[in-house]
C-alpha cells in the first residue's frame, strides 16, 4: 500500500496498524496525519512503547499517558485510583485519536491493560472507549519484553486488538534501501529463508572499513559503545568541550526525556571526534543518523563545527526535545544534537538510516536484532560486517507465520477502499473530522501557494510583535528555531533588532549578568561566545537566554 492511500485511510477515523519494512515510511506518514489533524483544530495523542521512540517523535510513552505507568496487573482498586485523577481522566475524555508507536514492543497484557483503564477514564465501553487507535511498528523488529515472569506474547496476540477492528495498512514502497540485491537479502531474513546466497553476499561483506572513515560500529551490548566511545576520544589530544544538557519541566517527564534522548546529559567533544546527529532538521541539512566529524569549535559562540561526509560543515546549534500535551509543553531538554559515533548499540539505531556502518552481530541475543542492525544500512555496499551469529539472521516465527495475514488484510483494505467514489471517501474525512470537533477548511491547496522562507514567515510573526515563545507555539517548533531565524534575520539585515524586537528586548538583572560576563569573555581577546559565557554564569542560564540576550548586545 503506498502512503497516499494510507493516509486517506486514516482520514477516515478507522482504527489502523501502520506496518512495513524499515525504510518504508511509517515515520512520514503518521507524521503528515498529525500535521492533518492540527491543521483541522485536533491534537492528537502522540505515544510509544518505549523513552527513545517516544523521544523521537516528541510524545511520551503510554505507560505515562495512559496512567498505567508500571503496573503489571490491574485491579479495581487502581482503576478507581486513576479514576479520580482529574488531569487524567481529562486527557482521556479531550483525545480522540491515540497513535502508539513502536507497537512490536508492547506486550500483548500490557495493551489489555491499556484499553481496560481507556475503557474507565472515557466511561465508553467500546475498545479503548470509543477512541481512533493507530498503532505503527515493524513487527520483524525488537519483539516485546514482558514482565511479572509471563510469557511474552506479541500486541497482536491481545482480546483487544482484535475488538479493535483494525485495517492494516502494510506500506510497500522503499525509502531507505535502493539497493535490489540488499533489499532482496532483507526480504529473505523477513520470510525466515537463510540461504546459501544469503551467507555468500554477507561473508563477502566481512571486510574491514578504512582507518579513517567515519562509519559507526554497532554492537548488541552497551558495555562496548561505551568503552570503544571513551577509548577513542582519549585518544584525541587536548581538553574536551563539555556541554550540559539543559531542561525545564515537570521532573518525572524530565526524566524520561533524558532516558530516551539520543544525546548524552554531557556531551564531550574534541575536534576530530567522530560524531552523528541525533535529531532531523532537514532544513539545515542533517537527520537522525546523519555522520560527521566535529572540524572545529566557532569563534563567536563555541558551537561546534561538524563536516558532513558529503563535505558540507554544519555549525551544530542546540536543539529541544519536548513532550507537548493539548499544545502545552509539560517537559523540554536542550543539547546539542550530537552523539559519539565510534559505536552505538542496535536498540539505540532503530530508526536511523546510514549510508554506512560496521557491525558485529556474533553476540546478538534477541530475535530481530540482527535484522534491526542490517536494516539501517542504505546499501549493500554500506555494510561492513566483522562477524554473525545465526541468531542474528533469525526472526521470530510468530511474526512470519501473522506477516502474510497483515498482507492480506492491507490488500482486503485496498480494495474496500479502492472502490469507493471520491465523493463518498470525503464525507466519511469530514465526518470524522466533525465528530472530534474539528474544522474543515476549504480554500487555495497547500501544495499550491507560493513556499515562503521559514525565517521569513518567522519575521512576518516578529512584525505583528510576537514574541519568540508566541512565534514557537503559533508556528509548532521550538524557540531555538525562532531564536536561530533571528539571528538570520539580524545577519541580513531584513530586521532592526532595537526598532523591531524592541516589545521582548531583556530587561533587569539577569541581561546585567549576562552583558557582565559576555563583556569579560571580550576582555580576554574574544567574542560574544556562549560557551564560556554559561560557564561563567552557572546553569540557571540556559543557551537560549544567552542567545536572545547576545541579538541585543551584538548591536551595542
Amino acid at each position: 500500500m503506498t502512503q497516499d492511500t494510507a493516509l486517506s485511510i486514516l482520514k477516515t477515523g478507522a482504527n489502523v496498524c501502520i506496518t512495513g519494512e524499515p525504510g518504508s515510511g511509517k515515520s512520514y506518514l503518521i507524521g503528515q496525519y498529525i500535521t492533518y489533524l492540527r491543521d483541522h483544530g485536533i491534537e492528537p495523542a502522540i505515544t510509544a512503547s518505549t523513552g527513545i521512540a517516544a523521544t523521537h517523535i516528541g510524545g511520551m510513552t503510554i505507560h505515562s499517558w495512559s496512567g498505567l505507568g508500571i503496573r503489571d496487573t490491574l485491579s479495581d482498586y487502581d482503576l478507581d485510583f486513576l479514576g479520580q485523577k482529574e488531569k487524567l481522566v481529562d486527557r482521556a475524555r479531550k483525545t480522540h485519536v491515540l497513535i502508539i508507536d513502536e507497537i512490536s514492543m508492547l506486550d500483548a497484557h500490557t495493551l489489555g491493560m491499556i484499553d481496560t483503564i481507556l475503557r474507565a477514564l472515557r466511561q465508553n465501553p467500546a475498545p479503548f472507549g470509543g477512541m481512533q487507535v493507530i498503532f505503527v511498528g515493524d513487527f520483524f523488529q525488537l519483539p516485546p519484553i514482558a514482565r511479572g515472569g509471563r510469557a511474552s506474547r506479541f500486541a497482536f496476540e491481545s482480546p483487544s486488538w482484535a475488538a479493535a477492528s483494525l485495517l492494516t495498512c502494510y506500506l510497500t514502497e522503499q525509502h531507505r534501501q535502493e539497493d535490489e540485491v540488499f533489499l532482496g537479502l532483507l526480504l529473505s531474513i523477513r520470510k525466515g529463508e537463510v540461504t546459501r546466497d544469503l551467507h555468500k553476499h554477507l561473508k563477502a561483506r566481512n571486510i574491514a572499513p578504512e582507518a579513517d572513515d567515519t562509519m559507526p560500529q554497532l554492537f548488541s551490548h552497551n558495555a562496548d559503545v561505551d568503552h570503544i566511545n571513551k577509548g577513542e576520544l582519549s585518544k584525541i589530544p587536548g581538553n574536551a568541550r563539555i556541554f550540559d544538557m539543559q531542561s525545564k519541566g515537570s521532573k518525572a517527564v524530565v526524566e524520561a526525556l533524558k532516558r530516551g534522548c539520543l544525546s548524552p546529559e554531557t556531551l564531550f567533544l574534541k575536534e576530530g571526534a567522530r560524531v552523528m546527529f541525533t535529531k532531523n532538521d532537514f532544513e539545515n541539512g542533517f537527520f537522525n543518523g546523519t555522520l560527521g566529524v566535529v572540524t572545529g569549535f566557532a569563534k563567536d559562540d563555541g558551537m561546534p563545527l561538524v563536516t558532513l561526509t558529503t563535505g558540507e560543515v554544519i555549525k551544530v546549534f542546540p536543539m529541544e526535545w519536548a513532550v507537548e500535551e493539548g499544545g502545552k509543553v509539560l517537559a523540554r531538554i536542550t543539547q546539542i544534537p550530537l552523539r559519539l559515533a565510534w559505536a552505538i548499540t542496535i536498540h539505540k539505531s532503530q530508526g536511523m538510516s546510514l549510508d554506512a556502518a560496521c557491525m558485529d552481530l556474533s553476540a546478538t541475543f534477541e530475535y530481530g536484532q540482527g535484522y534491526v542492525a542490517l536494516s539501517r544500512v542504505r546499501s549493500l555496499a554500506g555494510l561492513y560486517l566483522c562477524g554473525y551469529n545465526e541468531k542474528s539472521l533469525q526472526v521470530h516465527p510468530r511474526i512470519i507465520a501473522h506477516d502474510a495475514a497483515f498482507l492480506a488484510a492491507s490488500g482486503e483494505a485496498q480494495e474496500v477502499f479502492a472502490a469507493m467514489s471520491a465523493l463518498e471517501l470525503k464525507d466519511m474525512q469530514h465526518n470524522f473530522l466533525r465528530a472530534c470537533g474539528g474544522t474543515i477548511e476549504k480554500g487555495v491547496p497547500k501544495s499550491s501557494k507560493k513556499k515562503i522562507p521559514t525565517h521569513e514567515v518567522t519575521r512576518e510573526l516578529l512584525m505583528q510583535k510576537l514574541t519568540p515563545q508566541q512565534i514557537a507555539k503559533t508556528r509548532g517548533v521550538t524557540v531555538g528555531t525562532v531564536i536561530e531565524h533571528l539571528e538570520k534575520l539580524v545577519r541580513k539585515g531584513l530586521i532592526d533588532i532595537e526598532a523591531d524586537c524592541a516589545h521582548f528586548k531583556p530587561s533587569g538583572a539577569r541581561f546585567e549578568k549576562i552583558r557582565e560576563a559576555f563583556e569579560a569573555i571580550q576582555g580576554y581577546g574574544g567574542t560574544l561566545q556562549l560557551v564560556p559565557a554559561r560557564s561563567m554564569l552557572g546553569d540557571t542560564y540556559d543557551y537560549e537566554e544567552l542567545r536572545l540576550a547576545r541579538l541585543f548586545l551584538d548591536g551595542d
